[in-house]
């Protein structure tokens, strides 16, 4: 694959271009999926190919291939340059890009058990057992589950003198369990919904989740919400858990720092942003213990948004986004980071394969763990708490917001009095995480992993990491979406 990368980087630096880098992409994947008792499907894809990059004439120009053969590359080359020369026609301003110092590194992600070697026959049966279990409960009229695995290895190589060689290794594995009675469906999902847990791990994951042991209290609780209480409506403290807390900075915090949204060069799926480079090192973002950031380190953890380098080839980095409330910080590239002053790209470029070029993508956007115990994040007189994702919806300025879950409790004194069906709340971005009054410490807090982040078109589908502890809001808005 290097071979590969350095023939196609010489392809296009002959042909008179100020800057090249060139992604090498070999993708192998597995999904196994059940449903009520049967396999759903089995895939297994692989592909490999090649992505050049270029400036000429002041502008990019994109094209990939997965022709592989001398002319192939050739061919792709001579596109991105003519591709380039005609974005030079449009008349906006050449391309700059932040220094970047030349890189050298191979690495490859921490994992114990390669998932690629456990047969197929066993992934299959481990779903089925959990699937059987499910439907034990005769409330469960539909069992789904789920595992997917992939290993890329990447070889980026760029004008600059940069040479990296990368591979990573990701696992997801989880399930859900719907009922339907009267007219309603109830879902409850395990570890999370849209598919479980995802990390930058092997099969190890899929023993830690520990799949069969938690399957008949989701299957019972997907009966219970039946027979519970319709959420109720008003203001509320809200108690989240840290799954729902995570899709929460994802969708409120997460999208608006693409800074390619703020200055107006990509709005698709999710918009713009609200936050304007005249609110950077000003906007109250949040309460004085809320504290976000931005880390593709392996020292962070075994996130979806983990890695060595970005695809420009910029290494993994620790970034503030806000700190003691206040907004610091944005998500960078090479020509973004230029564009606003920077010195340097904070290294979240990401294309999600060797045929797309690469965007601003949230690496491991986390809320850090606070100084209360789970006692204290629980402790309030009156609360509602909230478990597990069911919908979202956000305007396109990532502003006002709301989102409904799968399963709530009414709590009183830290201790739960009923279960609640239907629960929602809304809010506005900013008053929302002004209001949080406590986050519970590092021994409660989660890496999460959403494996299906939308973004440019054509759209390219991106892992994240969101690591959260449960948190608690003071009063805010609650049951509006499912009223009853």
């Amino acid at each position: 694959m290097k071979e590969l990368a350095l023939n196609a980087l010489d392809a296009a630096a002959q042909r008179g271009i100020s800057y090249a880098d060139v992604r090498a992409v070999e993708l192998r994947e597995r999904e196994i999926t059940t449903k009520n008792g049967r396999a759903g499907h089995v895939s297994s894809s692989e592909s490999m190919g090649i992505g050049i990059r270029v400036i000429a004439s002041g502008r990019w120009g994109f094209a990939a291939t997965d022709d592989l053969t001398r002319e192939g590359i050739e061919a792709a080359a001579a596109l991105a340059v003519e591709i380039a020369g005609a974005s030079a026609e449009t008349g906006e301003r050449d391309v700059r890009l932040a220094p970047e110092d030349k890189h050298e590194a191979v690495w490859v992600s921490p994992y114990r058990v390669d998932p690629f070697s456990i047969p197929v026959d066993r992934s299959l049966a481990a779903l089925l057992a959990v699937d059987a279990e499910l439907r034990h409960n005769p409330g469960v009229k539909l069992a789904e589950a789920s595992m997917q695995f992939a290993r890329t290895r990447q070889v980026f190589a760029s004008t600059a003198g940069s040479l990296v060689d990368q591979t990573r290794v990701t696992s997801g594995a989880g399930y859900s369990a719907l009922s339907f009675k009267d007219g309603e469906i109830q879902r409850r999902s395990y570890p999370n919904s849209f598919g479980g847990q995802y990390q930058l791990k092997g099969y190890e994951l899929v023993d830690e989740l520990r799949l069969l042991e938690n399957a008949p209290r989701i299957a019972e609780e997907a009966v219970a919400l039946h027979s519970a209480d319709q959420c109720p409506e008003g203001e509320f403290d809200l108690i989240l858990d840290s799954s729902q807390l995570g899709l929460q900075i994802h969708e409120s915090i997460g999208h608006p720092i693409e800074l390619d949204r703020v200055l107006g060069s990509e709005a698709n799926y999710a918009g713009m942003s609200f936050l304007t480079l005249d609110q950077l090192d000003r906007l109250r973002y949040g309460s004085e213990i809320v504290n976000v950031t931005c880390d593709a380190t392996i020292e962070h953890g075994p996130g979806l948004g983990t890695f060595a380098f970005d695809d420009e080839g910029v290494p993994a980095q620790r970034n503030d986004i806000i700190r003691g409330g206040r907004f610091v910080g944005y998500m960078t590239s090479r020509e973004t980071a230029s564009a606003v002053g920077r010195k340097r790209s904070n290294g979240c470029m990401r294309a999600d394969g060797w045929g797309r070029i690469p965007l601003i993508r949230m690496t491991n956007v986390s809320l850090e763990p606070g100084a209360q115990s789970l006692e204290e994040v629980f402790g309030a007189g009156h609360a509602i708490y909230m478990e597990t994702n069911r919908s979202w919806s956000i305007d396109d300025k990532r502003y006002n917001f709301q989102f409904g879950c799968e399963i709530a409790w009414e709590m009183r004194d830290g201790k739960r009095i009923r279960m609640l069906k239907n629960p929602s709340y809304s809010g506005i971005t900013t008053e929302f995480w002004n209001r949080c009054e406590a986050i519970a410490g590092r021994e409660h807090w989660t890496l999460w992993g959403v494996p299906n982040c939308g973004k440019g078109q054509p759209e390219q589908v991106m892992g994240t990491g969101h690591g959260a502890s449960p948190a608690r809001f003071r009063g805010i808005r609650v049951g509006s979406a499912y009223a009853g």
